[in-house]
């Protein structure tokens, strides 16, 4: 009986290299796995703390989701607000039904891993199941794939560059601006000041002022200097 082309083909090719997965399978071990692919194989996303424009607009982005103040909904609805939110599944827990409001009065939805690691220096296969994870979760959910990542605690290495650029991420998400707990900016570089382009980070935590309260001083000083909040995912 004569095999058919395919397999003879694949036959060869086991002598030579091993006949691997099927095209466009991931990269993984034996055991399924994940491992590393070649650094070469792909395009690493760009990390930003600051956009370069012309437009007088900041970005305004919150961590976690820990805080589930539901007047935040009403301003963000109220002042149309493109805010950006970062979300953790351990931290979110069985609050996702909040952001789903959030999404539908025009707050994305973006990835902050499953369980708030810091990521630098954890091995790869790690790396990958936070970020991954978390976008499987959020598609499960919302049906959404994020395309910005913010690390948490903003720390990363190449590792987590390459983990993320295999989830799908295209651009990872660090800021310019911290708002403090008493609604203080503090500035990561640069003259202290806001200015165009700068992203913005509210973290959650304990704070003498609610989310809604801290995000109206804010806007009320985003304001004062003649800036706007933009949708940072319309410049990433």
């Amino acid at each position: 009986m004569r095999r058919p082309a395919a397999a003879l083909l694949c036959a060869v090719l086991v002598l030579l290299a091993g006949c691997a997965g099927t095209a466009g399978e991931r990269p993984g071990t034996a055991d399924g796995r994940a491992r590393d692919p070649a650094p070469a194989a792909r395009r690493l996303p760009p990390v930003v703390d600051h956009v370069p424009t012309r437009d007088p607009v900041v970005f305004l982005t919150y961590d976690d989701g820990a805080e589930r103040d539901p007047r935040f909904v009403g301003l963000v609805r109220a002042r149309r607000l493109p805010v950006s939110m970062f979300l953790t599944d351990s931290v979110v827990g069985p609050g996702y039904g909040h952001f789903a409001r959030l999404r539908a009065v025009g707050a994305s939805l973006q990835n902050h891993t499953l369980d708030h690691p810091a990521l630098r220096g954890l091995p790869y296969a790690g790396q990958r199941a936070e970020i991954c994870g978390q976008q499987h979760k959020l598609h499960a959910r919302f049906g959404i794939r994020p395309r910005l990542f913010r690390p948490p605690y903003g720390t990363y290495d190449t590792t987590t560059l390459r983990a993320a650029a295999d989830c799908g991420i295209t651009a990872v998400v660090l800021w310019r601006a911290s708002l403090g707990a008493g609604g203080d900016l503090t500035f990561t570089r640069g003259e202290p000041g806001l200015r165009a382009g700068d992203i913005v980070s509210v973290p959650s935590g304990d704070a003498s002022l609610t989310l809604t309260e801290r995000t109206a001083g804010l806007l009320r000083e985003i304001e004062g200097k003649g800036l706007r909040v933009g949708r940072l995912e319309d410049y990433l």
